[in-house]
């Protein structure tokens, strides 16, 4: 059996997709994030629609800064489909300039809700079908959130979807922290 770490096979990044109506998209880049961080990898997370300073993983990982660089363009609320703003689509397109005008320096990118923006139209699928296109080999990006678009699942290699089975908010309970947040 082949050793997968043989530093002579050649370093691949690939596209990865979480999505679906299932919790877990987010916990699942994560994890992605700290198994890369172990290795030494550069790391970028960029929440799109979300405001960092309000998750318990920035808390703890804001800690752990040396390989990553963890950003938000989300306002203090979450934009809903018929509640969206011109600030909601200007906090995006700042969070989308900044991992275009820096996407060079990272060998992971988690676009976190990135799904959610195509959906309310802050982005064309084939606009950040164009970025994935030309990522540099090495990198891996990973995508989440619901609704992903046809066109962004064709230019995946990994698509997860997370089907919700049974939720207890579907009985009131509203997000916990340390738990959903």
């Amino acid at each position: 059996m082949e050793n997968l770490y043989n530093p002579r096979f050649e370093k691949r990044g690939y596209i990865q997709i979480y999505t679906g109506d299932g919790k877990g998209k987010t916990t699942a880049s994560i994890g992605l994030a700290v198994r890369a961080l172990g290795r030494g990898m550069k790391v970028l997370i960029m929440h799109f629609c979300k405001v960092k300073h309000q998750t318990g993983e920035y808390k703890q990982l804001s800690k752990m800064l040396d390989n990553l660089d963890y950003e938000s363009c989300g306002l203090p609320h979450y934009p809903t489909k018929g509640g969206i703003t011109n600030e909601d689509k200007k906090a995006f397109d700042e969070g989308w300039h900044y991992v275009i005008d820096n996407h060079l320096k990272y060998d992971m990118i988690i676009l976190d809700e990135l799904n959610i923006a195509v959906d309310f139209s802050f982005i064309t699928p084939g606009c950040i079908t164009q970025f994935l296109l030309g990522k540099p080999k090495h990198q891996e990006i990973v995508i989440t959130g619901r609704n992903a678009h046809p066109e962004l699942i064709a230019a995946a290699h990994l698509v997860t979807d997370m089907y919700a089975v049974k939720h207890y908010w579907n009985c009131g309970v509203r997000a916990r922290e340390g738990i959903e947040f």
